[in-house]
């Protein structure tokens, strides 16, 4: 196999961080983005390849095209984007959620999705090759209480890759959406705002999916022969499985 250059949001913790070692232990060429340029330091000195950094919100539309456009030469040619980058916040009925909190949700997991894949995908198109894989999750599938904008963001992430595939079909380029249901990360911290003895009382007596599980799932969509798209790839904790229909039932 060829070496990859991978574009990798939210390479901070997490997912993103497990896929960036994931690619590093085969030499594939890396661009990590995120927002603390201290952790991105620290994973570049961490990982035994060729690597370029950039501190980066990717809500940021106009710093999302910049950066893309001052790639070294070295970088610039991106293979595959790992559209990784995004939160959930909070877990209260729609009714109570602080409208702050929706719209951060939508201006990271679709607008900023949506600014990476447009600003690396002209020159995937130019190339004749490329692939995009977004992280969506199974809260796109499946509805639970208070997780309304979180779920239809996702919603909408599963969408539009199978739109995106239906525009690029014939042009070489692959999409896939990965869709990781209960996993341990600081997703939980994330959400509820940096309370950890909170966020640890979700994992509790469960045996949760590891960021390293859904970095060999996405290593896996990239580096599978070229001549098949995967569009989706739903995975859950094997203690995890569809919840029954809500019913409340008159007393």
């Amino acid at each position: 196999m060829s070496q990859l250059t991978v574009f990798i949001t939210g390479a901070t913790a997490g997912f993103g961080a497990a896929t960036a070692r994931r690619f590093a232990k085969d030499k594939h060429k890396l661009i990590l983005t995120g927002r603390r340029a201290e952790r991105l330091e620290a994973l570049k000195k961490e990982l035994d390849t060729d690597v370029h950094i950039i501190p980066l919100d990717v809500r940021d539309e106009k710093a999302v095209r910049a950066a893309v456009a001052a790639l070294p030469d070295t970088f610039k040619n991106v293979d595959v984007l790992v559209n990784n980058a995004g939160l959930a916040l909070g877990l209260e009925p729609a009714h109570l959620v602080a409208m702050s909190d929706w719209e951060t949700m939508i201006d990271t997991n679709i607008k900023g999705l949506l600014y990476c894949t447009q600003a690396l995908l002209t020159g995937m198109v130019e190339r004749g090759k490329g692939h995009v894989i977004n992280l969506g999750s199974v809260a796109g599938s499946y509805p639970y209480p208070g997780g309304n904008v979180y779920g239809a963001t996702k919603a909408f992430v599963k969408q539009f890759s199978l739109n995106l595939r239906a525009d690029l079909v014939g042009q070489n380029i692959r999409v896939t959406d990965v869709e990781p249901g209960l996993a341990e990360s600081e997703f939980s911290t994330v959400r509820f705002k940096g309370d950890a003895e909170k966020a640890k009382q979700v994992y509790e007596g469960t045996d949760p999916i590891t960021p390293d599980n859904v970095a060999e799932v996405i290593y896996f969509t990239a580096t599978f022969p070229g001549n098949v798209n995967i569009n989706r790839i739903e995975l859950m904790a094997a203690c995890q499985a569809f919840s029954p229909f809500n019913v409340v039932r008159k007393k």
